[in-house]
């Protein structure tokens, strides 16, 4: 009995000290922390980047000035602040008294502390006081990749050869989520706004107030409530709820579209009946004239393998079934390939004359007729 003890204890010790097991309960922890409705003192102890003073924010951002405001999402404005030395920091304001914000506070705070990867934003700390919850994370001078390839003023800065490093890097940085980190993340609100850029124009994927952690051997899940951004959500989660790795494919491939064409897809619409950027696309594609997608300011910059390159693997992550999209790390072999042979893409999906809200969402699952009219509330 004695030896069966020792041995037991010892089973115990080894157990604890084995590094995959503290892994295992550290991810099943923070699960169970995210989906509980609060946040506590004691809830400090597990994370693993600085607590800041409000006083401090309060400080480094002139009491939360207009002057010093970046931006606002659907969970809270963003600020710049200057805290003593010079160093520069964005400030993520959430919500007082929303349970959404609590929710994507605790996801990010978690999430990115956890994650660390050169195409990810970095946090750099949080504050909880009362009702009010900020998130810090590090300074993008030039702000969102949408602020670029959207502003018809701005958008010749960004050349072929920037743009293709930026598609790059987005699929290194969700090949990272979906594969290659500690925990095995799905974005499930990536869009051009949430790539931020860094003085060196690398992108860094930004607001993982949405995102889901998935266990070792799952492959999808599903919900009631729908949230996200129409225009870059995939049909089967914008109808029905499912989500899983492809769904943040199909954001992937939208993504890329919109940086080659320098049109977004949400409010996209042509005198001939093409009501997204997607369906332009597919005729294009199919009438060979894919290279006219391009944006017309990179016609002395482009580089024709490498946009059609990028026109073919972005089809095929927006096509129609989840089962035909490519995994992020095949999307980013065929990037990087110069010799792979690419298949040729499906229809995509919503090449039909489909209506949709271009805000962001946050619903119920609507319901599927020819012409989908539903309209949201305003989200991220």
């Amino acid at each position: 009995m004695r030896r069966q003890h020792g041995s037991n204890q010892g089973s115990r010790e080894s157990t604890q000290e084995n590094p995959d097991f503290r892994l295992y309960d550290s991810e099943k922890r923070i699960k169970m922390w995210m989906e509980s409705r609060q946040f506590d003192e004691d809830d400090k102890k597990g994370i693993d980047v600085p607590f800041f003073d409000l006083e401090i924010i309060l400080q480094a951002t002139n009491n939360f000035s207009d002057e010093n405001k970046l931006g606002k999402g659907g969970f809270g404005p963003v600020y710049k602040a200057t805290f003593p030395g010079g160093q520069e920091i964005a400030v993520k304001r959430l919500w007082s008294g929303s349970g959404q914000g609590l929710e994507e506070f605790k996801n990010e705070v978690i999430l990115i502390a956890k994650l660390q990867h050169r195409n990810l934003v970095r946090l750099v700390g949080y504050c909880v006081k009362g009702d009010e919850k900020m998130l810090l994370y590090e300074y993008m001078p030039n702000k969102s990749l949408d602020s670029f390839i959207f502003d018809r003023r701005r958008c010749g800065l960004l050349t072929w050869d920037t743009r293709f490093e930026i598609i790059l890097g987005i699929a290194r940085g969700m090949l990272y989520l979906h594969q290659d980190s500690r925990l095995r993340i799905i974005h499930r609100d990536l869009k051009t706004s949430n790539v931020l850029l860094d003085e060196e124009m690398t992108p860094k994927i930004s607001d993982f107030g949405l995102a889901r952690i998935f266990e070792a051997k799952q492959t999808e899940a599903s919900t009631q409530r729908v949230i996200g951004t129409y225009g870059y959500m995939s049909p089967e989660y914008a109808l029905d709820g499912f989500f899983s790795f492809k769904s943040d494919v199909f954001s992937f491939g939208v993504v890329v579209l919109e940086i080659v064409s320098g049109i977004r897809n949400t409010g996209f619409y042509r005198s001939e009946g093409t009501m997204s950027l997607l369906t332009h696309a597919w005729n294009l594609w199919n009438d060979n004239k894919a290279l006219d997608l391009m944006d017309q300011v990179l016609h002395e910059t482009y580089n024709r393998d490498q946009v059609l390159k990028c026109i073919n693997v972005a089809l095929l992550c927006v096509q129609e079934d989840p089962s035909d999209r490519p995994t992020m790390s095949n999307a980013v072999f065929m990037l990087g390939s110069e010799t792979v042979t690419l298949p040729v893409p499906k229809k995509p999906a919503f090449a039909v004359k489909i209506g949709v809200s271009t805000t962001a969402s946050s619903s119920s699952k609507p319901e599927l007729s020819s012409v989908l009219s539903t309209t949201l509330e305003q989200g991220r």
